[in-house]
């Protein structure tokens, strides 16, 4: 861990205590306070990651941060000490003398991203822009207890190793809910008691000898959606599924750059969740139990779920997919999405997973014909693949703390 990154961290979790975060809609504002030090790089790293390889100027840095022209002078000394920015050329003159731009340097970090699902593992390393560089999947089972799985994600980390040692800010572990996000603990996963209480974290930090970050896989889907609109700035970036996707958006579709202020993402695969991207941050909840959306009941007396109720949006929608009645999972996973619709008043409904993946068109249009029939507002949310993988996603939430953002 370096010092910069250590230093993001500490910075950032100073400004959420001190309530200085941002509502839906605000601009991200800096401070002239030596306090605040890393807080301000990350605040300026995030805008210059957003401008992808053309850059910035640093008047317009200053600008858009309030900061002063000395402060985001010193402040990109020092990253371009370290390495993080560098000069990208200058700009078009328009009557002075043309203004020096500078970009983020990509390749100067990494971090890895973990996806632990109930049957599989798939692992990948980014560069800071969030582009994949190196990928490795393989068979995974969950229910052989965790420190099984604890050598198999040891030995996907390697293999997605860099050989040319590009430092890691860290390693993101992503699996299924519930899980203590803070503590880095595994909670009671439905169908397999053997990892509650399980500190994978911890674990994972003593193997690898890197910071690791333990969420949950719904989350990282949420946070993945956001990053695919900074990565498209980027060339080579992934371009947005064809099917659903919303044409007239992009980088700059939103005040803020990273993408939409409220969105859900919904994950269907061996099993439901939804990560929920609210005010430009991952929202987590309390105990780290939000997004449980799998288990909201749609039928009472329904067939039994695993977790113990009936009915569940889970046992319907996977029950359709085993006989083969796609349309009607789409249809019983619209239902669930409209109701979180109603109840957030959220932007888009991102859909992702294996089982969306296999009929994406199907999904996406049967989830977007039950919001248009039950939509309360005219202006229904759009309805639009992810566009990016969870392993990205547990990347993704890696980067968060170096750009001062609230995935992490």
């Amino acid at each position: 861990m370096g010092p910069l990154w250590q230093q993001c961290c500490r910075s950032a979790r100073k400004v959420d205590n001190g309530r200085v975060n941002r509502g839906s809609g605000e601009s991200r504002g800096g401070a002239n306070l030596p306090a605040l030090r890393g807080y301000n790089e990350a605040l300026l790293l995030d805008l210059l990651r957003g401008a992808g390889p053309v850059g910035l100027g640093r008047a317009e840095l200053a600008a858009r941060t309030g900061l002063t022209p000395q402060a985001v002078s010193k402040i990109t000394a020092r990253l371009g000490a370290d390495g993080l920015v560098a000069e990208a050329g200058r700009a078009a003159s328009t009557g002075g003398k043309p203004r020096t731009l500078l970009r983020l340097m990509p390749d100067v970090r990494h971090a890895v991203g973990v996806h632990l699902d109930r049957d599989g593992l798939r692992a990948v390393r980014v560069d800071l822009a969030g582009r994949v560089v190196a990928e490795s999947s393989g068979p995974l089972d969950f229910g052989a207890g965790p420190e099984a799985a604890v050598e198999v994600v040891v030995r996907a980390v390697a293999r997605v190793g860099d050989p040319a040692r590009t430092p890691l800010l860290g390693v993101g572990v992503v699996a299924p809910g519930p899980l203590d996000h803070r503590a880095g603990v595994m909670g009671r996963v439905t169908g397999f008691p053997s990892w509650k209480g399980f500190p994978l974290r911890g674990v994972l930090e003593g193997r690898l000898g890197l910071p690791v970050l333990l969420d949950k896989d719904t989350n990282a889907g949420a946070a993945a959606a956001a990053g695919a609109w900074l990565r498209a700035a980027w060339p080579d970036a992934d371009a947005d599924a064809d099917v659903g996707r919303d044409a007239d958006a992009g980088p700059d579709a939103d005040a803020d750059v990273g993408g939409p202020h409220t969105c859900v993402y919904l994950h269907v695969g061996t099993g439901l969740g939804a990560g929920l991207w609210l005010a430009g941050g991952v929202y987590r909840g309390a105990r780290s139990a939000a997004g449980e959306f799998g288990h909201q009941v749609l039928l009472l007396d329904g067939p039994p779920c695993r977790c113990g109720a009936r009915g569940c949006v889970e046992v319907l929608c996977l029950e359709a997919v085993a006989r083969g009645d796609l349309p009607e999972a789409a249809r019983i996973l619209g239902e669930g999405a409209a109701n979180l619709v109603a109840l957030l008043d959220v932007d888009r409904v991102l859909l992702g997973g294996r089982v969306v993946a296999a009929a994406p068109e199907v999904f996406v249009a049967g989830v977007r014909a039950v919001l248009a029939t039950r939509a309360l507002d005219p202006a229904r949310p759009v309805v639009a693949l992810a566009g990016a993988g969870v392993a990205e996603g547990a990347a993704e939430l890696v980067l968060a703390s170096l750009f001062g953002r609230a995935g992490g």
